[in-house]
């Protein structure tokens, strides 16, 4: 086809010579339209010219025409037949048409499109509708909403021409879902009666410019679909309530979708916290609340639990709280109430508690939900979740929250069974140290410490004491307590038969006793150790081993009034068991220590007696063999002094017999002394008077020396000490030579006695004291050895015989010394003797 150039003036008088509507497109746009096109569309030149085609087609053609324009444009398409479509018209509906399009050359713009337009007949406004609201209800299919089926619905009325709302029921009157409009109450019937006869129902308002019909969703009761519009007739009823179902179904499958999502969401979560549960290592209370806010979109979450099973709920764990609002909710406000106690799910929170949850929070938190803790049906707490004011909780929320809860219980099951098992494997270790510390010790004291400090921290009270039973005197006296008062108590005696006391009482009865609440007992309260140790709480046990009661252990509470369990009861007697049966062992061991002690000590003395008895026979005899020959020897001594002159070498030869047959002589004396055996005559005697005379006699038998000084220190107030008077000089006599004999060079000695208590007796203790060489320290121990000396003419029978004497007296002898500085002889006597010698 041969494609003829035109200016724009012959164009425009081309197309105006057309009865039938006819524009020229250039780049889209409206170049030129004649009369006819311009009075089809209802609109001036100025506002049709310079826009774009597709401005005047309905949105549904708009993609297609485009697509056919563009390929024109581009040479791709090259048809000639004519194409149809549907105008729509400025009064409402709309016009079918069929157009043809031919290309024309401009002089001076280009090539451009010729588009004339045959008018094939005005469509009826109801299948307009219908139609548009076909491709609406197509489209409604792919909405996965609520809000989306709604806004589906409304874009298709709209452009079908008409003004549409979803009105909710509120009792007898509606309310626009989408807006804050409201509908005169006059025509609030119509709504009613269109939910109750399910069927449209038209209605028309003179002051109003249009009609308008109700429409029901079909699906529910209390919402309908308002459309409005003009010329809206009965003729519009059957497409328009077909639309209806149709967007009804849409919203009951788009409520369903949301419902299996909201499930798929809610098994997602309920089952991501049940791995959170599930860790090795459980959660805390907050990290799960924590996790169960978010699932929520709650701005808080608490826990109440109660701190005894009597008690009442109290606030343990949060999230979402500051210090504030922690104090304020620290109790349920208003408590658990009576729809959640009898409720086996959630509950919301009703108007009255979110008025008061607004007032106490200072309108930081208006809506709640809770449910109900329980295990076995007995209840054990409550979670609570809140949020702001204006966010309520809905049912899909309460729905998740009653599983979330049951893991929550779950969750508190492993913590406290795991706390349950910490704290018996920690018993349990506890028990093993006690035996391990008990066994490894046969000490009575040393067990009663551990046992204490062991029973403060097993049990977890404030305090504990140990009281030992004293049969003899039928008193419990205080043997050990923890560490806090342990000096204290032991100086604590109770008698047995005190009617008031709880630890004598105990030791009566044999059996544990309880005091809760110390304050509640008038006579308890007012006892000194009580008020001493300012005790909230006591419990008493008894120590028995093989029906023998061994004492009384205290337990007590000085922070609160406490309640003691059976189970605790149970632990406590099985400890104390244990305790008892570690003091009976110690108390065996002891007895059987002493018994071999005894034993060992009277095998000894056999042993030194028959050893004794064979020295003293041998010693008669060595005496009577050496004995007379000294006699002899110093006879003829003093015949040879008395028949030649000594002078010289033959008197230092006497001399030199003379001093060495004495010297054999107080040896053979010694031995005599150290093997016979004697029993002291025991009368009361003196002390001063037995002092001095024993350093009289002592200077004495060493001549007399002047460079030697005695001084004798005796306490007056003594009283007369029962003694052998010849044993006790004697033995006094042989110390204080070996002092004389420590110092060569001579100097001071110190005898000094007085009284002492000693060993649980009452002793005289005389000190010996002198500033001679002294003893090598390893030497000390073999002093009192029989024959072991350390001078040149001894014999080693000295102190030996002095420790004999001493002991035969039921005392006691020591030596302190160091070298250089001089010795110490202590000597110990009982100021009363028993009437009875040693065997």
């Amino acid at each position: 086809m041969t494609t003829k150039r035109f200016n724009e003036t012959a164009l425009r008088a081309l197309i105006e010579s057309f009865g039938n509507p006819m524009y020229v497109a250039r780049g889209g746009r409206v170049w030129a339209a004649n009369e006819a096109y311009l009075e089809m569309l209802g609109q001036g030149r100025a506002q049709v010219e310079g826009r774009l085609f597709l401005d005047f087609v309905r949105p549904e053609d708009r993609a297609r025409l485009e697509a056919r324009y563009r390929k024109r444009e581009e040479g791709v398409l090259k048809e000639s037949g004519p194409q149809r479509y549907l105008l729509p018209r400025a009064g409402g509906g709309s016009l079918e048409v069929a157009t043809y399009v031919q290309e024309v050359e401009l002089e001076e713009s280009g090539r451009a499109m010729l588009i004339n337009l045959l008018v094939l007949g005005e469509r009826p406004a109801e299948l307009v509708v219908a139609e548009r609201l076909v491709e609406t209800s197509a489209e409604l299919v792919a909405a996965r909403s609520e809000e989306a089926v709604r806004r589906v619905a409304l874009a298709g009325l709209t452009g079908a021409g008409f003004s549409a709302h979803f009105l909710v029921r509120e009792g007898e009157r509606f309310v626009i879902r989408d807006g804050d409009g409201a509908l005169p109450p006059e025509d609030m019937a119509l709504g009613l009666r269109a939910l109750a006869e399910g069927r449209p129902t038209f209605g028309h308002q003179p002051e109003w410019e249009s009609s308008h019909v109700y429409l029901p969703l079909g699906t529910t009761l209390s919402e309908v679909l308002w459309v409005s519009g003009q010329g809206l007739s009965s003729s519009y009823g059957s497409v328009l309530a077909l639309f209806a179902k149709v967007v009804g179904a849409a919203l009951t499958d788009a409520r369903l979708l949301a419902e299996v999502e909201r499930g798929r969401l809610e098994l997602g979560a309920v089952a991501e916290l049940a791995r959170f549960v599930a860790q090795p290592e459980p959660p805390s209370p907050e990290a799960f609340l924590s996790r169960l806010a978010t699932l929520l979109s709650a701005d808080a979450a608490l826990l109440y639990a109660p701190e005894s099973p009597e008690g009442e709920l109290v606030l343990t764990a949060q999230v979402g709280l500051d210090g504030q609002l922690s104090a304020v909710l620290a109790a349920p406000l208003g408590g658990m109430s009576p729809s959640l106690a009898a409720a086996r799910g959630a509950v919301l929170s009703s108007e009255a508690e979110e008025g008061v949850l607004m007032e106490a929070t200072g309108g930081r938190l208006g809506c709640g939900a809770a449910v109900r803790l329980a295990h076995g049906g007995h209840p054990r707490g409550l979670l609570q979740v809140l949020r702001a004011p204006g966010r309520p909780f809905a049912g899909g929320d309460l729905r998740l929250l009653f599983p979330l809860s049951e893991l929550m219980m779950t969750l508190l099951d492993q913590r406290r069974l795991r706390s349950e098992s910490a704290r018996q494997l920690a018993d349990t270790r506890l028990l093993l140290d006690l035996a391990r510390t008990t066994t490894a010790t046969l000490e009575v004291a040393s067990i009663l410490d551990v046992a204490s400090d062991f029973l403060v921290k097993l049990l977890d009270v404030s305090n504990c004491f140990i009281l030992l039973h004293d049969e003899q005197s039928g008193v419990l006296r205080g043997a050990a307590a923890s560490a806090t008062h342990r000096d204290f108590f032991r100086g604590v005696v109770i008698p047995v038969e005190e009617p008031v006391s709880i630890a004598a009482r105990v030791a009566r009865e044999r059996r544990p006793f309880a005091v809760p609440d110390l304050s509640k007992v008038a006579e308890l309260a007012q006892r000194e150790l009580v008020r001493r140790f300012d005790e909230k709480a006591v419990l008493a046990l008894p120590l028995t081993s093989r029906e023998e009661l061994i004492g009384v252990v205290l337990l007590d509470d000085t922070r609160r009034p406490r309640t003691f369990p059976p189970a605790f009861i149970e632990l406590a007697e099985a400890t104390c068991g244990q305790i008892a049966l570690a003091i009976a062992n110690a108390r065996l061991y002891e007895s059987l220590w002493a018994s071999y002690a005894e034993l060992a000590a009277a095998r000894a003395e056999m042993v030194k007696r028959e050893r004794l008895a064979a020295l003293g026979e041998l010693s008669a005899i060595v005496a009577h063999e050496v004995r007379n020959p000294l006699g002899v020897i110093f006879n003829a001594v003093a015949s040879l002094r008395r028949m030649i002159k000594a002078e010289g070498d033959a008197g230092m030869l006497l001399d030199i017999l003379a001093e060495e047959s004495d010297r054999l002589n107080r040896m053979v004396g010694d031995l005599l002394d150290y093997t016979r055996p004697r029993e002291p005559m025991l009368h009361p005697e003196e002390v001063p008077r037995v002092l001095q005379e024993s350093a009289d006699s002592a200077r004495a038998q060493q001549g007399g020396s002047g460079r030697i000084s005695f001084t004798v220190d005796a306490d007056p107030e003594l009283p007369r000490v029962p003694m052998d008077r010849r044993l006790i000089r004697q033995a006094l006599v042989n110390v204080l030579i070996n002092s004389i004999q420590s110092m060569p060079q001579g100097g001071p000695i110190q005898v000094r006695a007085r009284r002492e208590p000693h060993g649980g007796k009452d002793m005289l203790r005389i000190d010996v004291t002198d500033q001679g060489c002294g003893i090598p320290t390893e030497l000390v121990h073999r002093v009192f050895e029989p024959f072991f000396t350390t001078k040149a003419q001894g014999t080693g029978l000295g102190l030996a015989v002095v420790k004999r004497i001493i002991e035969e007296h039921h005392g006691e002898i020591s030596v302190e010394s160091a070298p250089g500085r001089g010795t110490t002889f202590t000597l110990r006597l009982p100021l009363t003797q028993l009437t009875t010698s040693l065997p």
